[in-house]
């Protein structure tokens, strides 16, 4: 009966089988066990599982051999398929497989388009697109379309219509305009858009509406035409308004055309984008979620690599199985706390770029971390690996959190700072770094805790005889805050900006 699957049951055919030939049951009461096994009504079962035992006695197979048996047939039925279903799915998954090596970039387009409204199912096959080799043009309003498109055998072009707030028809809108087919001023003008003003002039604006212009901005849709997406997303209101002007004055133009085509040139004139600082890495990619799902143009953890990975070494996707306790570093996502057995629980995804690990935090973490337990923030954390008994991969159980800064001052020895002793050198002011970043003193169980890291001033200087270098350890009470700023302060003073802080 199990021949042809090494002695294993893996067809409901086989159940049937095992059922008619050692429990000695018809064929349509072998089906009616096979129905009973998958509704897993325990009465039903127990009643199958005398039946089983008297057929099987009938064949000299005594109880014990017979409830073993019977219980072999009971798990089958977690996972067992009837034969046909099987064959039918192993030829779909031949073909899909054969479809993904040999036509790569057409299979994701295609599959990435069928989910487009469905951000975690695009993000799976984004990622899993990336690990075969191939690359994404970023979304584009001059170039791209609603459907997600093969550029080449490795490049794909982002679908317009996967950014939240667009749509097809807003999309369809879009490419329109470009290809001369738009209804405004400009709707014969075939070719890129030339600015944001340019393009609110020449899309019909009854299909689309601020919300989807901002949306495309945020993703770097207007990239190729102004990087810095802060000024852009500041300016839609102006360029809305310019855009219903340009169509007010070409609508009256026949009014007042008895003179040459230049005389309102000025109610044509674009006005200047709104003035506003570029977005930081984390702000940039942060409103890039919100409008693809997922971080398009890179990570947020990108920004900290370099820092973080020389003290918090392992990467997610390089756990160890061990009982003993892991640090590990990555940003928080999907996070929501819930009511537990014993108080609150903060539950979330740990994502360092390389891999995402389940983790939960106890309510005593929830309240002494609340500023930082929240989407999109780094974590260095402390946790124990063990087995997630509903959903049947790992989980972490975080027993330490920090920052950044917390981390420098956990793990940091101190910070070096390069000073030159030569002729019209200037030492760091360092009484008023440590004025201005002042170490952090916080009351523990265990008494009074100073969060801080001391400084080293690293001096050399060239001699006519040769060069020459020390170390000064200043003493504990010049510890200072490691705070994103306080470090910046300390680059600006000394040689070359070399402060870096020392972490083994």
């Amino acid at each position: 009966m199990l021949s042809e699957t090494y002695g294993i049951m893996v067809y409901q055919e086989q159940v049937m089988q095992t059922a008619q030939i050692l429990g000695g049951y018809s064929l349509g009461g072998a089906d009616m066990l096979r129905r009973a096994m998958g509704k897993k009504d325990a009465d039903e079962m127990a009643q199958h599982r005398q039946i089983f035992r008297d057929g099987a006695a009938k064949n000299d197979i005594n109880e014990a051999k017979a409830d073993e048996v019977f219980d072999l047939m009971e798990k089958f039925a977690g996972y067992g398929f009837n034969k046909s279903h099987a064959a039918a799915y192993s030829l779909l998954a031949y073909h899909t497989a054969w479809l993904k090596v040999h036509y790569t970039a057409e299979f994701f387009c295609a599959n990435m388009t069928v989910e487009m409204d469905d951000t975690d199912k695009l993000k799976v096959l984004f990622e899993d697109a990336l690990k075969m080799g191939l690359t994404f043009e970023p979304p584009d309003v001059n170039r791209g379309v609603s459907r997600f498109e093969p550029i080449s055998d490795k490049m794909i072009r982002y679908g317009l219509s996967a950014i939240k707030g667009t749509g097809q028809q807003a999309i369809e809108a879009i490419v329109a305009a470009r290809e001369g087919r738009g209804v405004g001023p400009s709707g014969d003008v075939v070719g890129p858009f030339k600015s944001l003003f340019d393009f609110c002039v020449r899309v019909d604006r009854s299909r689309i509406n601020k919300r989807t212009v901002e949306a495309l901005i945020k993703a770097g849709a207007f990239d190729n035409i102004q990087l810095n997406r802060a000024s852009l997303l500041a300016s839609v209101d102006r360029a809305f308004e310019f855009g219903a002007a340009a169509v007010a004055n070409a609508n009256q133009g026949g009014l007042f055309d008895m003179g040459g085509e230049d005389d309102h040139g000025s109610s044509t004139q674009e006005p200047d984008l709104v003035d506003a600082m570029p977005w930081g890495v984390k702000e940039r990619l942060t409103y890039e979620k919100t409008a693809v799902g997922f971080y398009l143009s890179g990570h947020l953890f990108d920004e900290v690599v370099l820092e973080v990975r020389r003290f918090a070494k392992r990467q997610i996707e390089d756990l160890i199985d061990t009982r003993e306790p892991q640090l590990l570093a990555g940003i928080i996502t999907d996070f929501r706390v819930i009511n537990g057995q014993r108080g609150k629980l903060a539950l979330f995804k740990l994502d360092d770029k390389s891999g995402v690990i389940e983790a939960r935090a106890d309510e005593a973490l929830i309240n002494a971390h609340r500023n930082l337990l929240k989407d999109d923030e780094l974590v260095i954390v402390m946790g124990k690996q063990q087995p997630d008994r509903f959903s049947g991969g790992m989980q972490l159980t975080v027993t330490q959190i920090w920052d950044l800064d917390q981390a420098r001052c956990r793990f940091g020895k101190f910070l070096r700072v390069a000073v030159s002793s030569e002729l019209g050198g200037k030492a760091p002011d360092v009484a008023r770094m440590i004025k201005e970043y002042p170490a952090r003193r916080e009351m523990t169980e265990q008494g009074e805790l100073v969060r801080g890291l001391g400084v080293r001033l690293a001096v050399s200087c060239q001699g006519e005889t040769g060069a020459a270098s020390a170390e000064l350890q200043l003493a504990d009470s010049a510890k200072f805050f490691p705070s994103n700023e306080a470090l910046a302060g300390w680059r600006v003073q000394a040689e070359h900006g070399k402060a870096a802080i020392v972490y083994e």
